[in-house]
């Protein structure tokens, strides 16, 4: 539940950051689909070690506005913990989260930055303004380490 509050807060604070022309559904969407081929294609994640899951494919529309719909994306996978010391574990995982989406899927990464070490977990929040899409990941100290929810603004058809 505290993932939810906090991701949709996230996604707001992202998308408030706006796009100087958005781009049409098919558009964002083909993106987005993009960017779930490019994870699963990745290196790391390929790894059946890393247990990635797609949850939920960016392949269905959702009205999310009287005549507006978004797609989204969510995933989760798992890094094994190689550290006891939570902290190092979640900067790892934190890292190499926001290197996957700067480097890899083109996210540009966003505040709100983690500040502190909290052991509870960390959050990443990146856009693609020229596709209308935002991503919150939230990397938690237990199993599933990586929790990625993305989307597209809500666009007319």
């Amino acid at each position: 539940m505290r993932f939810t509050r906090l991701t949709v807060v996230g996604l707001a604070l992202v998308a408030a950051s706006g796009c100087a022309s958005e781009p049409s559904l098919k558009e964002a969407a083909a993106e987005l689909q993009k960017d779930t081929q490019r994870l699963e294609a990745d290196d790391l994640f390929k790894n059946p070690l890393m247990k990635l899951r797609v949850l939920q494919r960016p392949d269905k529309d959702i009205r999310c506005d009287e005549d507006k719909f978004k797609r989204v994306l969510r995933a989760t996978a798992d890094d094994e913990r190689n550290s006891p010391d939570m902290d190092s574990h979640l900067d790892q995982a934190e890292g190499v989260m926001a290197g996957t989406l700067v480097h890899k899927l083109g996210y540009e990464r966003k505040p709100p930055f983690t500040v502190d070490d909290d052991e509870v977990g960390r959050f990443i929040y990146g856009v693609k303004k020229d596709a209308g899409i935002v991503v919150a990941v939230y990397v938690t100290p237990e199993s599933p380490t990586w929790r990625l929810q993305a989307e597209t603004s809500c666009l007319p058809r």
